[in-house]
């Protein structure tokens, strides 16, 4: 188990100090929808659009969040994916109630968190490609419905903008994102 966790963080240093820069964009939709043809074995952005007269109102609909997962993991969490493989119709677009803090990082050179407190009906939005992140401060178990796209491309300093971030993204939040113990987020924010 430690051995695991070991090359789990040598793996994550790694990705952080070899990828510095990230860039990401998907182009703007040039049909009505594009509904994920799995069958097919041509690859494009996602999927091959299936054929639209076979389009079914299944392609565009998923039942089971109203399951709970299970939480016990060291990230306390779970996720109940709802991407291309659950929704056919989500192929070139993207798709998280409780107490819930958000935040997202801002580009170079700023790297400013914004975050904020939402409650059951609230809405956030996450400019697409910024790191950001969701934590459930309710006594309960949270869900959550995201809405995900890209349009507008960006680049973003990932050490930067994880541990150089203003204000900083709290310590706890890091060290438990990362598995690493406490002192271990404050070396890394050291170097930046």
């Amino acid at each position: 188990m430690a051995y695991i966790q070991v090359v789990l963080l040598l793996s994550l240093l790694l990705a952080l100090t070899s990828c510095f820069l990230t860039f990401a964009a998907d182009p703007a939709s040039l049909q009505d929808f594009c509904v994920a043809d799995s069958n097919n074995q041509v690859k494009l952005n996602g999927f091959a659009c299936k054929n639209p007269a076979w389009v079914q109102a299944n392609d565009f609909a998923f039942s089971g969040l109203h399951n709970p997962g299970n939480t016990g993991n060291p990230f306390g969490s779970a996720i109940t994916p709802v991407t291309v493989a659950q929704i056919p119709a989500l192929n070139t677009l993207g798709i998280s109630m409780g107490s819930l803090e958000v935040g997202f990082v801002t580009s170079n050179p700023d790297n400013r968190l914004i975050s904020k407190t939402l409650q059951k009906g609230d809405v956030f939005v996450f400019p697409v490609g910024l790191v950001h992140y969701q934590r459930n401060i309710g006594n309960m178990n949270a869900v959550t419905i995201s809405g995900l796209n890209s349009q507008n491309p960006g680049v973003i300093t990932i050490g930067n903008a994880v541990f150089d971030s203003k204000p900083d993204i709290s310590t706890d939040i890091l060290a438990k994102a990362f598995q690493v113990n406490k002192n271990i987020v404050q070396q890394i924010k050291g170097k930046f």
